[in-house]
């Protein structure tokens, strides 16, 4: 006997919905490592410190420039409240400052460090930046190092705002704690899936939210 036209509908959701279910269940627990990407080392002219994550970042250009990758090592310079704590009378030094000595530890010469002059709000700002002094300086290529969950989205920004004869080879610091198997046993990994899920969307989406500069 044929099973009746509601019993065939129900059966067909019981599969849509465990189908739905398991491919949720594979997202879910493979986030964290889809999010983690990097490419092979290769001569460059230069590397390229994002803000955030300090020293991590610091010690992996350091590395990378002992083994002669490239010969110089560029430190963006993020956003800070300098001007209004000055105003206070408190003393304030920015990241970029202990970026560079902590590369100076490390065996990078001062004067093979250079620090933006400009100043960055987030990602897309600092690889702009990136590629306007490439254009500037006749240079082809890049070594970018940050953290783990952060390099498919400067992949996907890179590739937004670069010229086709610009390269980017993506690094990320070996020493970032970000547990890519099991991301969402940590409130910090938890929250860098979500911040990185959705700077990847608003980067496919052509940048619709904007960084607010102070």
């Amino acid at each position: 006997m044929n099973s009746s036209p509601k019993r065939k509908v129900w059966r067909w959701l019981a599969v849509t919905l465990a189908a739905l279910f398991g491919a949720a269940t594979l997202i879910f627990f493979g986030v964290g490592r889809w999010l983690v990407v990097e490419d092979p080392l290769e001569s460059a002219d230069a590397i390229v410190i994002l803000s955030g994550r300090m020293p991590a970042r610091a010690l992996q250009a350091a590395e990378i420039y002992r083994q002669g990758f490239a010969g110089q090592v560029w430190v963006t310079h993020s956003f800070d409240p300098a001007e209004e704590l000055r105003r206070m009378g408190i003393a304030y030094v920015g990241e970029e400052f202990y970026d560079r000595k902590v590369l100076m530890t490390q065996g990078v010469p001062a004067d093979a460090i250079r620090v933006f002059e400009k100043q960055t709000g987030d990602t897309l700002d600092e690889l702009q930046e990136v590629v306007r002094l490439l254009r500037q300086e006749g240079g082809h290529k890049v070594i970018v190092v940050t953290s783990k969950p952060h390099t498919r989205r400067v992949r996907a920004i890179w590739r937004r705002v670069a010229d086709p004869q610009h390269g980017c080879i993506v690094r990320y610091a070996f020493s970032d704690p970000f547990d890519a198997a099991h991301w969402w046993r940590s409130t910090a990994d938890a929250l860098a899936v979500v911040r990185e899920t959705l700077g990847l969307l608003n980067a496919w989406a052509g940048f619709p939210v904007h960084y607010a500069h102070p």
